[in-house]
């Protein structure tokens, strides 16, 4: 997921279709724009900051009808005070313009109401003096991010110039999403996970749409009617004992979008709290292990400065290990 400039408002603009006509401008907004929740969209409709038609939407209940253009902006955050905190971390490759990690599960990427102190933000803070990045916005050089209990490859900029790059970089979606070959300018994300039970057959591709869950705003859907597109690419890697070992590539990198494609097809990822429910039989294994299980495995990228191609890999981490070894003899 891509940040937009602290500097500037960030702008969206929806277009009613056939399938949206006749709902509720606050419902549409939050189906169609996956990071605003109904209530942050109401907030904005009190604020002045969505127009319907060039002109101020005065309700949240008022009905849309084909065609319609609804222009939403959302004002940049306020800055969180950022404090710099000696919490290790694995650095696959550092420069004068980015850093690449290995994150553990359990690290939250950047501060946040609940989470106010002892994120990878705050770690990259102390280890890195030179960040040019960081300079109390609300995302410093984070240009995309993985769930708290996801372990695995992340790269944050350190500089103005190699966060831009790398934010174009990532909302231009992967150009090697269905080639082995990543092309210049490109951009590969594969993730290893376990689903129980396996997915129907050996490889595939989900292509959704992918919003806000209809009555649970905590959580996302493929199943909506309208929202942004979703993609991921998939290849069973091992097969288990009522589980499976997937690769995922993506094509596009919506929030939890692994775990919701898996989930709404009837495999999800081991252990996941939100979106899963391990069979009776491997119910001691996901408890062991604690968290979803879902490593960003690869990430292979353009350097944003030299042009220079790079590819990280993170092997899977101990508790993975140990819920496959549990799985093969189960």
């Amino acid at each position: 997921m891509a940040d937009d400039d602290d500097e500037e408002l960030e702008e969206h603009r929806v277009t009613v279709d056939a399938a949206q006509a006749g709902e509720r401008i606050d419902a549409v907004i939050a189906a169609a724009i996956a990071a605003l929740s109904r209530a942050v969209v109401q907030r904005l409709i009190d604020d002045g900051h969505v127009t319907i038609n060039q002109l101020p939407v005065k309700k949240a209940g008022q009905r849309v009808k084909l065609g319609d253009v609804l222009d939403v902006e959302v004002p940049a955050p306020e800055p969180l005070e950022l404090v710099p905190e000696d919490i290790a971390l694995t650095i696959l490759f550092e420069d004068a313009e980015l850093i690449v990690v290995d994150k553990p599960a359990g690290l939250v990427v950047h501060p946040a109401a609940g989470h106010p102190r002892g994120t990878l933000v705050n770690a990259v803070l102390f280890h890195c003096k030179d960040l040019g990045g960081i300079g109390g916005v609300l995302r410093p050089g984070i240009v995309h991010r993985l769930d708290k209990d996801t372990s695995g490859v992340m790269v944050v900029a350190k500089t103005d110039r190699a966060h831009a790059a790398l934010t174009a970089a990532f909302a231009a979606k992967s150009h090697a999403a269905r080639e082995r070959d990543v092309k210049p300018g490109g951009m590969l994300r594969e993730y290893l996970g376990i689903a129980a039970p396996p997915p129907p057959s050996p490889s595939g591709t989900l292509r959704t749409f992918h919003g806000r869950h209809p009555s649970d705003r905590k959580r996302f859907s493929s199943k909506v009617t309208w929202g942004k597109t979703a993609v991921t690419h998939w290849t069973v890697e091992e097969s288990l004992r009522d589980a499976a070992l997937v690769r995922f590539r993506l094509e596009t990198g919506r929030t939890h979008q692994i775990r919701v494609h898996a989930a709404d097809h009837g495999w999800p990822l081991l252990g996941d709290p939100m979106y899963g429910r391990a069979p009776p039989k491997l119910a001691p294994i996901a408890r062991a292990l604690g968290r979803q299980a879902l490593h960003a495995a690869v990430l292979e990228l353009d350097h944003p400065v030299t042009g220079a191609h790079m590819r990280f890999e993170s092997p899977l981490p101990p508790d993975m290990l140990v819920a496959l070894a549990a799985l093969r003899t189960a």
